[in-house]
């Protein structure tokens, strides 16, 4: 099969990978508004856990409501998500000297669990690119075009919770871009073999979304009650 003449419908391997790409790099675009929000203060650290957790839950939310139609499926995957998350972020937790960029300790492992849980959940949306391609171009496109707005919120949650613990902009950037990677990678094998991966697409909608949940209930939203606390316990201390 000749990948750059065309493989289904007149439809080009290459134009489904040039497709994914472009998702992926929209993903990038999220980290932007940070550059001019001024600082990296732990006094915004509540409200961008806050907003990133809010992007989040709207994500998966998505994601369980695209495998509706197999439900089933979608809820095994579901749970496969939350508990290799929770096991992932077990071993994580028994790490004492986890680092990730120029963060430490409980700063690092929330950057890891945030990348590898959206990293995760850009796999499904690879598979979703190559699947729609199957029907033909303008439906891979349109396809593509909504997976590509959608990631960009996506690239802003994951720099919500990056930026603010030390991590640059330009480097949040970058790890937001690289947490989409696998929407290239799988597109075309999605594209090339769409009956088995269409099979295959609902659980890994709820495998994503489910561990996107997790993450969101483990991880960020506990963090925001630390801020929100931690906050009031020195808003209540008298200054000069």
């Amino acid at each position: 099969m000749n990948l750059f003449v065309g493989a289904a419908g007149g439809t080009s391997g290459l134009a489904v990978t040039a497709a994914a790409l472009a998702t992926a790099l929209a993903t990038g675009l999220g980290a932007v508004p940070l550059a001019f929000a001024g600082g990296k203060s732990r006094s915004w650290l509540g409200a961008a856990n806050a907003v990133a957790a809010g992007l989040m839950l709207g994500a998966s939310g998505m994601l369980f409501y695209q495998g509706s139609s197999d439900g089933s499926r979608t809820i095994v995957g579901a749970f496969l998500g939350v508990g290799t998350i929770v096991l992932a972020s077990h071993l994580l937790r028994s790490r004492d000297h986890w680092r990730f960029e120029s963060l430490r300790g409980a700063h690092a492992r929330t950057a890891v669990i945030i990348v590898a849980v959206m990293t995760v959940h850009s796999a499904a949306e690879g598979v979703g690119v190559g699947v729609s391609f199957g029907g033909g171009e303008s439906i891979g496109f349109l396809t593509a075009l909504a997976i590509a707005i959608h990631n960009i919120p996506e690239g802003l949650a994951i720099s919500l919770v990056l930026v603010p613990r030390g991590v640059t902009v330009g480097r949040a950037a970058l790890w937001s871009i690289f947490s989409s990677f696998p929407q290239p990678v799988l597109a075309l094998p999605a594209f090339l073999f769409v009956e088995a991966f269409s099979q295959a697409l609902p659980v890994g909608l709820g495998f994503a979304g489910g561990a996107m949940v997790w993450m969101v209930c483990g991880e960020i939203v506990p963090d925001v009650l630390r801020t929100w606390r931690a906050d009031r316990r020195g808003s209540s201390v008298p200054t000069a």
